[in-house]
């Protein structure tokens, strides 16, 4: 029996940003799959409301990828599409795979020799990025950085000199509640001239993206505490 597929289907980055972060062949997809391994049911159910699901979800098989229940294998997420069936792979926000436990499902997908689609939809790293105006041909993602104040203010500092070295944007993010700490470290630990993209509450009706020297945003410093957001540095 031929293997199912496993498609990876993004979820909005907000709440507000529902209707245009969905494509055709997205809702398409979410009624054509009865299974779904999801990092929180709850956001997913709600998800796939939204996106205009007509199967009772009574009849949906959902697995539940949250932290709690990774410790026991992967073997229980499989049996659907080693059984033959398509199944979706969601996060609680954006792109399944990109900062996110979901990788590891991808990652036994490939090794079973499982087909993997990924579906089009909304990265809040790539739309940071794209927003920027820094360097777009090379760049890395960093993910979260220590949370040791000496630690970070050192981690901060690298990264502004792989920056200004090879010409690369550097990107990173924080807890939203620990987002003012980080912006208050990174004030403090970079070069005046060093550029600084600060892109927030990406799609909702909040968003905020704006970018500046250093030197700039130590005179207007603005509130990020529970908002979600990305940090760009860049050395031109």
């Amino acid at each position: 029996m031929a293997y199912g597929t496993l498609f990876l289907i993004p979820v909005p980055l907000a709440d507000e940003a529902a209707a245009q972060s969905f494509t055709p062949y997205l809702v398409d997809t979410i009624n054509s799959v009865k299974e779904y391994i999801v990092e929180n049911e709850k956001t997913a159910r709600r998800f796939l409301k939204l996106a205009g699901l007509k199967t009772p979800q009574s009849e949906l098989v959902i697995h539940d990828y949250g932290k709690h229940n990774r410790d026991a294998g992967l073997k229980e997420f499989f049996k659907g599409l080693v059984a033959g069936n398509d199944v979706g792979l969601m996060s609680e926000a954006g792109c399944p795979g990109i900062a996110d436990p979901g990788a590891d499902i991808v990652a036994e997908a490939h090794r079973k020799g499982i087909k993997v689609v990924p579906l089009v939809g909304p990265s809040s790293i790539l739309l940071a990025l794209m927003a920027s105006g820094f360097n777009g041909q090379s760049f890395t993602f960093h993910g979260y950085l220590p949370i040791d104040k000496m630690e970070r203010s050192k981690r901060i500092k690298e990264l502004e000199s792989l920056a200004e070295k090879n010409k690369q944007t550097q990107l990173f993010i924080e807890t939203p509640f620990r987002n003012d700490s980080m912006l208050q470290e990174v004030l403090k630990s970079c070069k005046p001239n060093t550029r600084l993209c600060i892109a927030c509450d990406i799609t909702a009706p909040t968003e905020f993206i704006k970018t500046m020297p250093i030197a700039e945003w130590q005179k207007q410093v603005p509130d990020l505490r529970k908002r979600p957001a990305i940090f760009l540095l860049f050395h031109a």
